[in-house]
């Protein structure tokens, strides 16, 4: 329920169900991409129908993502809409949304494959009167391969949306082991060759921007980078996740959080931060945003005390 704008020009959201099409051929009969959108309009159009008020920024970047092929990296602040958007995009595909969540630590063993040593180790005990030979051509198999998201995305026959999500987490090693995902499209398991993706899915990796990702994986990808809407774009945001806030009361919440921002904070408060203020606010039956209200329930758009207790001495309620 994040939301993002790109150059201060565009939100997003989610929310209804969208039209779909046929999406591996679709458009113009160009076939490297996935085929979900047949034009900058078209993407702009779908992503609004699923909750996602696009810019024609974020519009343009998506639909030549989707024509192209091309994996879509897509940076800016937590809180912004950067998995939001992959969620509506595999929405507006009718597409299975396979996620891998990146951490310090993550490896070839947890984003790729590992093979299932406990059922090997079982086979090999099963067949003790067996030579080597055929143990080794058995146990390295299919029926022992655990496949993780990576490999899970490039083997799908059906419309994928691969989510490598928060890859600045992720240890430098690992987008080593991207590369070849994202040029070619395959994944190479030494026992059983190069697997192709016979379906090439919709990739979308996001970055908070913790550390600097490498030239050879930024080289790889298209970049979208999403920062905070204006005041107006959160506005819509606001109105259309928490319908029933009245659009008084809406205005005067989106004015504070555009104030929060602008103080020197540990954690400014992300856009869906702004959606829980909203639906805290209506669940509290509060009809204005005055100091008794912004003091009690300020805990909802931030986590730190000393940020808490800095905006509390700051604000001015409308």
């Amino acid at each position: 329920m994040a939301n993002g704008t790109s150059g201060g020009n565009g939100t997003s959201g989610a929310g209804d169900t969208p039209g779909t099409r046929d999406t591996q051929d679709s458009g113009s009969g160009n076939h490297t991409g996935t085929g979900f959108f047949t034009s900058v309009a078209d993407a702009a159009e779908q992503l609004a129908a699923a909750g996602y008020l696009a810019s024609t920024a974020v519009a343009t970047t998506v639909f030549l993502a989707d024509r192209l092929g091309k994996p879509l990296l897509v940076e800016g602040p937590a809180g912004v809409g950067k998995t939001e958007l992959a969620k509506a995009v595999a929405e507006i595909g009718r597409a299975r949304l396979v996620r891998l969540q990146c951490y310090e630590g993550i490896d070839e063993a947890r984003a790729l494959y590992e093979w299932n040593h406990a059922k090997q180790l079982l086979r090999i005990t099963a067949g003790r009167d067996e030579g080597w030979q055929d143990a080794r051509t058995d146990i390295f198999g299919e029926e022992f391969l655990l496949t993780r998201p990576l490999l899970t995305a490039i083997r799908g026959e059906e419309p994928t949306v691969l989510l490598i999500d928060e890859m600045d987490k992720a240890d430098v090693e690992v987008e080593a082991l991207l590369l070849e995902v994202l040029s070619d499209f395959q994944v190479t398991v030494p026992e059983l060759g190069t697997i192709t993706a016979s379906r090439r899915p919709f990739v979308l990796l996001t970055s908070n921007a913790t550390r600097e990702l490498s030239e050879a994986l930024r080289r790889r990808c298209l970049f979208l980078h999403l920062d905070y809407p204006d005041a107006e774009s959160e506005r819509r945001i606001v109105r259309l996740k928490v319908p029933g806030l009245d659009d008084t009361l809406a205005e005067s919440l989106v004015r504070i959080v555009g104030a929060l921002r602008a103080m020197d904070l540990r954690k400014a408060p992300s856009v869906a931060e702004t959606i829980d203020w909203a639906r805290t606010l209506l669940a509290l039956g509060s009809d204005t945003l005055d100091e008794a209200a912004v003091r009690d329930t300020l805990g909802v758009v931030l986590k730190h005390q000393d940020d808490i207790r800095k905006a509390a001495g700051k604000l001015t309620p409308a």
